[in-house]
């Protein structure tokens, strides 16, 4: 158990851990079924860590990449580094420890305090890497807007940072207009987010950061059939969505991206490909309270992109379950599980996942139930 988890809350969350696994396995004691929302004992019995996360899949094993939280509202940066875990069965999950950990140099990106979000890992079968991007800002305040890059040999790590930087600088989207390349409104400073009444396409946040780069905050990675790998994340002050073409060694940018939803002011973004067609899903920007999803599809990863309304029915769909996108797992036999999580900035280790199975309906809508418990 890691030094920062140690105290009453840590004790707590174990013994809970304990009673529910007993409530949910067979005499194998083993977790049977998912249980959205409760405590998700790991193989030491210690809630899962690993939050904002992704999966890839290696041969038979799933890994799950995620921020490692600690307690109280000092857990919401990083004190300790993305935490890495190991399943067979998607159920039961083995710690792999850290995966790539913070420093204390106090010139480094990624030092302790810093906010290191949302990481993302995909195997490059060319260079024979793994590739994790994340979220980075250097500054607590978020204004930094970047995203960080590292690379290891073996799936659990450990990983190597390499940089971090902004997305696309110097580089204009596939559906650039005339109106971008021309000034930016007067006084527009880089802030976390516009305020409510400004458009990105009136004060023109494209052509503001095409010096230096665009935005990049909530993330996510995406890795096609053809083996081409996409960045997505909410750029331009948290107003637009980018979805931006990677390298071939998938550790940098080519230049090429496009803007989707623009002045929607969207986060959160999760994606999956299921009969051929894209599908998105998306949350609104209310800080760490959960509010209504949105979902969207398009027949090709460069669009267009329509936006379909809330996948979640019934009752909780205005706060998606009370949680937040984060990632779809698609499984060998084409059916897609929703990742989400439920944030607890006033105690950030508490943070629960809720995890669901994708109902797709036949006017090419998805959906999104809650289930209590349910089980592949």
């Amino acid at each position: 158990m890691y030094d920062v988890m140690k105290g009453l809350l840590t004790i707590t969350l174990s013994a809970a851990c304990i009673v529910l696994a007993a409530s949910c396995t067979g005499n194998s004691g083993k977790l049977k079924s998912f249980t959205p929302g409760e405590i998700w004992p790991d193989n030491n019995g210690v809630h899962i860590n690993a939050h904002g996360g992704g999966i890839l899949k290696v041969g038979k094993t799933y890994y799950w990449y995620g921020e490692h939280k600690t307690e109280g509202t000092a857990g919401n940066v990083a004190h300790v580094g993305i935490h890495c875990y190991s399943s067979r069965d998607l159920y039961n999950w083995k710690d792999e420890g850290i995966a790539l950990a913070v420093t204390h140099d106090p010139e480094s990106d990624i030092r302790e305090g810093m906010v290191i979000e949302r990481p993302k890992v995909i195997f490059n079968e060319k260079t024979g890497k793994y590739v994790m991007w994340f979220h980075l800002e250097r500054d607590p305040q978020y204004i930094d807007g970047r995203t960080g890059i590292a690379v290891a040999d073996a799936p659990q790590g450990p990983f190597t940072y390499i940089r971090c930087t902004r997305a696309t600088p110097k580089s204009w989207p596939d559906n650039v207009t005339d109106f971008h390349k021309g000034p930016v409104a007067e006084g527009l400073q880089d802030v976390t987010n516009l305020l409510p009444d400004q458009d990105p396409d009136v004060v023109n946040t494209l052509g503001r950061d095409f010096e230096q780069g665009q935005h990049s905050r909530d993330m996510t990675l995406f890795v096609d059939v053809d083996g081409k790998a996409y960045h997505i994340c909410s750029s331009e002050s948290n107003t637009t969505l980018h979805i931006n073409e990677l390298t071939d060694d998938y550790l940098d940018f080519t230049g090429r991206y496009i803007r989707i939803f623009p002045g929607r002011r969207l986060e959160a973004p999760a994606i999956f490909i299921h009969d051929g067609r894209y599908y998105m899903m998306m949350s609104g920007c209310t800080g760490w309270a959960p509010n209504p999803g949105h979902s969207a599809s398009a027949p090709s990863i460069w669009g267009p992109w329509e936006e379909m309304g809330n996948p979640c029915v019934g009752e909780g769909k205005e706060t998606t379950f009370d949680s937040q996108s984060t990632f779809f797992i698609t499984l060998d036999d084409g059916r897609v599980i929703y990742m989400g999580d439920r944030w607890r900035p006033e105690n950030a280790i508490d943070g629960r996942y809720v995890w669901l199975p994708v109902e797709f309906n036949e006017d090419g809508s998805y959906s999104l139930r809650w289930q209590d418990s349910w089980s592949l």
